[in-house]
């Protein structure tokens, strides 16, 4: 029976949150100190319809302080541009989209926040109500190796083989890959990889936190349809409500709609051209630094990176010295490349 694990790390500036499955990685959750609490997944704010789109069924909702989001409605429940509403964040905004919201009934007043989202430790035992939240040093190596995971484009498969999992504007695209899975019964291997595929994909796009419209396209010909039908609906049952899967087509591509709810890991992790982000380069600086200074109690440490990490890592270094005195400091260093990172004692 599969098992699931929690953990919840902690460091300045940054709690993440990470459920494991089978000891394997499956959901990553990143809250940072600088994100706003109102585009969170479940939080409630009383919002003003800005503009409405009949032809859309869609009306555009003010959060307050520059925030906007998305409402479908039905045609029996259109609302009227100016009108207050309570609403609810069904989905998180994506590079380039809008938060979702639905509406929970009439408001008054400003925009503003009226209950914050769940936070990590609620939404975990959420995720997994049996299991037990572990802290410490083993939530920061399961929560190293979610990330190092997500950040991820090929990933093996039990028994070997791989797929690649790719997101476009339109999709998310995902490759089965053979590789060296060996047997002297190739319609059996081919079959065996594909299942084990689709129990890999729908936990790998749980951590990476993609959804929408996803193309497998599966290895081999002549499938057993009603088999990989049957295990895709197991292998996410977990994202329902609102999971879609359609047949395997005549190119052996099996085609799923997935709900989109949380922002993608990816977008928290990477800057807009696709690299580690300055930001993510300070966080795991900062938590070294956390690390040796919990390890070296007393001792003067000094954090070495690029200049523009140490510039993302300046507002950190405050939160770290309440916690362990103000025994640490950054040193840009011109010539280190962004991802070169050092800690030493003086």
């Amino acid at each position: 029976m599969s098992a699931r694990r929690l953990y919840l790390d902690r460091s300045p500036g940054e709690v993440r949150g990470v459920v494991t499955l089978d000891e394997r990685p499956e959901r990553l959750i990143i809250h940072r100190d600088e994100d706003d609490p109102r585009l969170r997944l479940g939080a409630r704010l009383v919002g003003r319809v800005a503009n409405v789109e009949p032809a859309l069924a869609s009306a555009f909702v003010d959060l307050g302080a520059g925030a906007e989001a998305i409402l479908s409605f039905k045609p029996d429940a259109r609302p009227n541009r100016g009108q207050a509403i309570e609403v609810e964040i069904r989905g998180e905004p994506r590079r380039g989209k809008l938060a979702v919201v639905r509406a929970l009934g009439p408001a008054e007043g400003a925009p503003r926040l009226v209950a914050p989202a769940p936070d990590i430790a609620a939404e975990l035992l959420r995720l997994s109500p049996e299991a037990e939240i572990v802290t410490g040093r083993a939530a920061r190596e399961a929560a190293d190796e979610a990330e190092a995971e997500a950040l991820e484009t090929v990933h093996a498969l039990p028994n070997g083989g791989d797929l690649a999992i790719e997101p476009t504007r339109a999709l998310v695209a995902i490759d089965v890959d053979l590789g060296d899975r060996k047997g002297a019964d190739a319609k059996r291997v081919t079959r065996q990889a594909n299942l084990a595929a689709l129990g890999t994909a729908a936990r790998l796009l749980r951590l990476k936190g993609l959804g929408g419209i996803v193309v497998i396209d599966l290895v081999g010909r002549g499938h057993d349809g009603q088999a990989l039908l049957a295990a895709a609906r197991i292998a996410f049952g977990p994202d329902n409500p609102g999971v879609a899967i359609g047949p395997v087509g005549r190119f052996g591509t099996m085609e799923l709609s997935l709900p989109r709810r949380t922002r993608p890991i990816l977008e928290t992790l990477l800057d807009g051209q696709g690299a580690i982000s300055d930001r993510t380069l300070a966080q795991r600086l900062i938590r070294r630094l956390q690390a040796e200074g919990e390890a070296l109690r007393g001792a003067r440490l000094v954090g070495r990176c690029a200049p523009a990490v140490a510039d993302a890592a300046a507002n950190l270094l405050p939160i770290l010295a309440e916690q362990l005195g103000a025994r640490f400091a950054l040193k840009a260093e011109a010539g280190f490349a962004r991802e070169r990172l050092e800690v030493a004692a003086e």
